[in-house]
């Protein structure tokens, strides 16, 4: 456990979109934790993960006792923790919109999640893309544009600086690099694919993919 008392319980660096979510932010943030890996897809994943989280999902952040279960949970735990990292924007309704935003995230795009799952690795075709999931494309990119443009002159995050909100959509510009979709053929402009390749770029996406990398080479040589 780190320094602060946190341990992050997270699955496979590959497939775990959620679990990316609040490492990602930590990450970034500075915020010092231990991470416990959980193979997941296995007979037994479920019951490793009932060792430490009472959902059997990951993520599961512990601390001192707590167990907070549930990617925004988790992000909404720290935020409070951690007012120096302002995780969400300082304004009470820009606050808002983007915890407005995160929860669609958060509920939403079931399309898109079923269509165009995780496998960050992979380079795969495009899935026939059906009215439901050019729906959740178009709104994911209505909602990057419309946010950089109103929110985002203080960075290249889509509230500026990095927040909570930047950590939700992170693993969706995964998501568009695995399956080659071409952002202009649902109305991007540029500006939301740039925003992919500011996620794409950060160090601790690098971070996160080396991860994935290195327990598969763990699994073939096992």
């Amino acid at each position: 456990m780190s320094a602060d008392g946190y341990t992050l319980i997270i699955g496979d660096k590959n497939f775990s979109s959620w679990s990316l979510r609040p490492w990602l932010a930590m990450k970034h943030c500075g915020i010092p934790f231990a991470e416990e890996h959980i193979r997941l897809r296995q007979p037994e994943s479920r019951a490793a993960i009932l060792r430490h989280s009472p959902s059997g999902k990951v993520p599961a952040l512990k601390t001192n006792g707590l167990v907070v279960f549930d990617s925004l949970a988790i992000l909404e735990f720290l935020a409070e923790r951690h007012p120096e990292h302002r995780m969400w924007p300082r304004d009470p309704e820009i606050r808002a919109l983007a915890r407005s935003i995160s929860a669609e995230m958060h509920s939403g795009f079931v399309s898109l999640r079923n269509d165009m799952p995780m496998d960050l690795l992979a380079c795969l075709p495009n899935p026939p893309i059906g009215e439901d999931l050019d729906r959740d494309i178009r709104r994911i990119l209505a909602i990057w544009r419309e946010t950089r443009a109103r929110y985002g002159a203080g960075g290249p995050f889509l509230f500026g600086a990095f927040s909570n909100v930047d950590a939700m959509y992170a693993p969706v510009a995964t998501r568009f690099r695995t399956y080659g979709v071409e952002l202009s053929a649902f109305g991007d402009d540029g500006k939301a694919a740039a925003y992919a390749e500011t996620i794409l770029t950060l160090p601790e996406m690098a971070a996160w993919t080396a991860g994935a990398e290195e327990e598969i080479r763990a699994r073939l040589s096992a």
